[in-house]
């Protein structure tokens, strides 16, 4: 890990300067001074979605589900426990593929729900199906 890391924050999407050492210290946004970690995931729409992959220094886990996707609700509990477990290193985010349409289509989703790590922008690992927050957990470190 670098000597510092950029982190979007959640509440405002400014972009923060961090010392990696101070990761694991529940750090505060330097603009809005809301917390950079919730233990809960991101909702990202298409004006957030960009800036959130690029800016981040850490891995970036997108959910991609739908409001009418059953296993996409029935994983939504699992996907915030694994939110718990997998920050500060790993941000989790969510995007509502049918309020945003145009992102599911740019990543070519075509079954969800869909998980994407991202890391440096680029998409580095996929895996469709509703998983527990364990599976997830492991999926993540695995890659």
């Amino acid at each position: 890990m670098s000597d510092s890391l950029h982190l979007v924050c959640p509440h405002c999407q400014a972009v923060n300067r961090l010392p990696g050492a101070r990761l694991d210290q529940q750090p505060n946004c330097g603009q809005c001074h809301q917390p950079l970690f919730t233990g809960h995931p991101v909702e990202l729409t298409a004006a957030t979605f960009g800036r959130h992959l690029d800016r981040n220094d850490i891995p970036v886990l997108v959910d991609f589900w739908a409001p009418w996707c059953g296993p996409c609700r029935m994983m939504a509990p699992a996907f915030v426990q694994a939110a718990g477990m997998l920050e500060p290193h790993v941000r989790l985010a969510k995007v509502d593929t049918e309020a945003e349409p145009a992102l599911g289509a740019q990543y070519h989703i075509r079954s969800i729900p869909t998980l994407a790590l991202f890391r440096g922008g680029r998409e580095v690992a996929r895996q469709s199906g509703a998983m527990t927050a364990q599976d997830i957990v492991r999926w993540v470190r695995s890659r």
